[in-house]
């Protein structure tokens, strides 16, 4: 998990809570079946507990929690296994790395060498292409270059009430609204949504959001 993003969602929501733990004690203690669920219609939420999920605690609205992770997307550092969405090629020439990286960036496939103490790229190289399925040296050559390739936003799977209400939330129509949104337009929903959220009270609702690292797009 991205916990630096988390920690920014935490600052925005502080009055609500995140809560992330293993699944399956989480599972046993909502419920894993009709019979055994702690309330009415825990154990559909239970059995969306898989993979890198947790759940918000809030007192917020329905439509105000679509509303914010709609317009919720930072800009990330890609992962191994995502799309490449540009090409970067380095030029030959001396590189902005300290000498004692140099191994390490051989390691990772540059053809680099230390002349007179300072690292230098030998020939042009392409580190990715656009459409290439990143792997994890090309990962971490991009980081090193501060180049952002991802996405990182949290997608609400479903939701459940005080009352016993459970509903999925089409997932679909909520990256599509997502795409829909420009940084600016996201940022200023975000900044509306945090001053709202200052006034309230929380713990009502329950729901459940997925982490993870999208091709920015």
């Amino acid at each position: 998990m991205r916990n630096n993003k988390l920690k920014d969602l935490r600052t925005d929501w502080k009055h609500s809570r995140f809560f992330f733990g293993k699944n399956k004690v989480i599972r046993l203690a909502l419920g894993k079946a009709k019979e055994d669920e702690y309330r009415d219609n825990l154990h559909q939420v239970s059995e969306r507990l898989r993979d890198q999920r947790g759940l918000l605690f809030t007192n917020q609205s329905q439509e105000e929690v679509i509303e914010y992770f709609n317009s919720y997307s930072e800009a990330d550092y890609a992962r191994s296994g995502n799309v490449s969405k540009k090409s970067v090629v380095l030029s030959a020439g001396p590189m902005e790395f300290p000498h004692s990286m140099e191994p390490a960036l051989r390691q990772l496939g540059l053809p680099t060498k230390l002349e007179k103490g300072i690292v230098n790229l030998s020939t042009d190289h392409t580190v990715c292409k656009e459409g290439d399925v990143f792997t994890p040296e090309q990962t971490r050559i991009l980081k090193l270059l501060g180049e952002e390739m991802a996405d990182f936003r949290l997608t609400l799977e479903c939701m459940w009430s005080n009352d016993g209400t459970f509903t999925v939330i089409d997932r679909k129509d909520l990256l599509k609204s997502q795409k829909k949104l420009s940084k600016t337009k996201r940022n200023k929903k975000r900044r509306e949504f945090g001053n709202r959220l200052a006034k309230r009270d929380h713990f009502r609702l329950m729901a459940w959001l997925e982490l993870h690292t999208a091709v920015s797009l």
